[in-house]
């Protein structure tokens, strides 16, 4: 499966920790990440990620690419609701695309690890057929 995650600037620590916490489970599949959350997880982890440019500078336009192919199979987007900032990814387009094209999406960590124990234990093998149909 392949897991996307953006977390905004305040949120850093947050996706890094979850990702350590989850390690075991994410090694298992393909991950991606806007530039600086993708090194973040990488540093903590030790795991590979797929990396797109900055959120700010089209990493998040990437991200949405992705979705929008069907190519993405969980979201994981941890924003700040109390900050709003140009410079920070945009919760309403990446989420739009998610319910648009039907890819779970996580905004807060009791949904995020939610998802991902899900995810090993088969909750979202419904996307495998999805994806599989649409890269060929």
């Amino acid at each position: 499966m392949n897991i996307g995650f953006i977390a905004h600037s305040t949120r850093k620590d947050l996706i890094e920790n979850f990702c350590l916490a989850y390690k075991y489970i994410l090694s298992k599949h393909e991950l991606y990440a806007t530039e600086m959350t993708g090194r973040r997880i990488e540093s903590a982890t030790n795991l590979r990620v797929h990396k797109f440019l900055p959120g700010a500078v089209g990493g998040e336009k990437q991200f949405i690419d992705m979705i929008q192919r069907d190519a993405m199979d969980l979201a994981i987007f941890f924003y700040n609701p109390l900050e709003v900032s140009p410079n920070e990814p945009n919760i309403v387009e990446v989420t739009r695309e998610c319910d648009r094209y039907n890819i779970p999406i996580a905004t807060n960590i009791a949904t995020a690890e939610s998802m991902v124990l899900g995810l090993d234990h088969g909750d979202l093998d419904w996307r495998l057929p999805r994806r599989k149909k649409g890269e060929s």
